[in-house]
């Protein structure tokens, strides 16, 4: 496969685009297929030493896979789990690759991960366009959120999860009963499935989950958040605040729960050294807990790519794009610096990074941490953050519309990128005349430039090639 087959990123510093490149070509490594014995897909994508597909890697990985130019599908990473759910609606976090049967641990019974099908769904209808896929699987959907609902919700409206279904397997969160990124997530869940209700025209299904959806932002906003702390905490089994700072405080800005005066003071934190500000944006655990460690540790501490993504998502959602991508490029600065030579841990990309430190995170006692090219998590900033955060682009394909969100102009662009079947390209570049937009495509679309602070404007693009000069806008 060559490097024409996917989009091609231009940006002023090379090594950005040698560390997206460099991540397509691993990524064809990843492909693998379903047996008779495990009744995976196919084809689907997984790494290569797992033992079994995981619910929130599989999840993940459709954010990065949905912009390989259709070489590889997203969709086998959500059917693998769709096709083993059971009658009661359960689909579980790990299935075995060697018979295809759940696989269950002791400190997770139920096999639960971050139930997130529905806003990956949600990012595959805008990036892909198919809408009787959506159709498809709703009653799938449904009938999981029915089953977390009657199995984990409890009377105070929150629902009760371990730590394990977190992803978050050693963070300090002793006594631990009402997780607030479970509850944030299950918000998601609901936020999405409503979404997906009006896209399909469906008003009952619609109104069904938005209801659902902000009885448990009351919730979690009447219980969980700490004024004083400007943070939202998790519970005990008592219904009292837990007093750790983690990343797991920051999925409500993705499931949109606080009003903007919250939201103003949990941000405050992304921006404080003293607590997730650190150098490589963000930690797992904030630096000024006494559980801390700058080695990283797990999740005491460490950058997992996943939570700095979720992070980085939620703060699109009140509009701090500058925030967002100046976090983004930070956080890739730290990846490309162990992508170069540099003693034992030469040229990769790891699952888990320092917080202040270059290089990658040490969990001393945990054998093969962390992962080399652990691209589950790390295409997710690679390719996606790259796209999304550094050129700074967002695609809606149902709508036809591309998005070009910058906060200044720079020599930067995308070629190739795959729109259904019209492939677009979109480069600045300082001419004589002065800032210069060139585009070309194969069909009509809408393209919106927005230079944050300074101008916004939709255009018609029409088919072929074309120019614009930026002061004439």
């Amino acid at each position: 496969m060559t490097k024409k087959d996917f989009p091609t990123i231009h940006f002023y510093d090379q090594d950005f685009v040698d560390l997206y490149d460099q991540t397509w070509a691993w990524i064809q490594d990843f492909m693998q297929k379903g047996t008779p014995e495990n009744g995976l897909q196919k084809q689907y994508f997984n790494y290569p030493d797992n033992k079994t597909i995981n619910q929130f890697e599989s999840i993940m990985s459709t954010f990065f896979l949905v912009y390989s130019n259709r070489n590889f599908s997203a969709t086998p990473q959500l059917d693998n789990f769709y096709e083993k759910q059971e009658p009661s609606g359960a689909i579980r976090s790990d299935y075995s690759l060697l018979d295809g049967k759940p696989v269950f641990h002791k400190d997770n019974p139920e096999g639960l991960n971050p139930p997130l099908f529905s806003w990956a769904e949600y990012n595959l209808y805008h990036k892909v366009g198919n809408k009787k896929r959506i159709r498809d699987i709703m009653p799938i959907l449904e009938k999981y959120f029915a089953w977390l609902e009657s199995t984990f919700r409890r009377e105070n409206g929150l629902y009760e999860a371990p730590l394990a279904a977190t992803k978050m397997d050693n963070s300090p969160r002793k006594g631990l009963c009402y997780p607030v990124d479970f509850n944030a997530q299950m918000a998601i869940n609901a936020l999405y499935l409503s979404e997906l209700g009006d896209l399909l025209n469906d008003k009952e299904i619609s109104f069904k989950y938005k209801r659902q959806y902000f009885t448990l932002k009351t919730r979690i906003n009447t219980m969980m958040w700490n004024e004083e702390d400007g943070i939202y905490y998790d519970l005990d089994k008592h219904g009292q605040q837990i007093k750790v700072k983690t990343i797991a405080s920051f999925w409500p800005l993705l499931a949109e729960i606080p009003n903007e005066a919250k939201a103003e003071k949990l941000i405050a934190h992304l921006k404080n050294p003293e607590t997730f500000g650190t150098e490589h944006p963000f930690p797992t655990l904030a630096a000024n807990e006494p559980m801390f460690e700058k080695s990283g540790m797990g999740f005491r501490g460490s950058v997992y790519p996943p939570f700095t993504f979720m992070v980085i998502k939620g703060l699109e959602k009140y509009n701090q794009y500058e925030l967002a991508r100046s976090s983004a490029i930070r956080h890739l600065y730290y990846m490309i610096d162990t992508l170069h030579p540099m003693g034992k841990d030469k040229g990769n990309v790891w699952e888990a990074y320092a917080p202040r430190s270059e290089g990658p995170a040490k969990w001393q006692g945990k054998e093969g941490f962390p992962r080399p090219r652990f691209l589950p998590y790390t295409a997710l900033s690679t390719i996606t953050l790259m796209i999304e955060n550094v050129i700074g682009l967002s695609i809606s394909l149902p709508r036809k519309t591309v998005d070009w969100i910058i906060p200044t102009l720079e020599v930067m662009g995308i070629e190739n990128l795959s729109l259904k079947r019209n492939f677009i390209t979109i480069l600045s570049n300082k001419s004589s005349r002065g800032w210069e937009i060139r585009l070309e495509s194969e069909k009509l679309y809408y393209f919106t430039i927005d230079i944050i602070g300074q101008k916004r404007k939709t255009l018609p693009i029409p088919s072929g090639k074309c120019s614009m000069l930026i002061d004439k806008l």
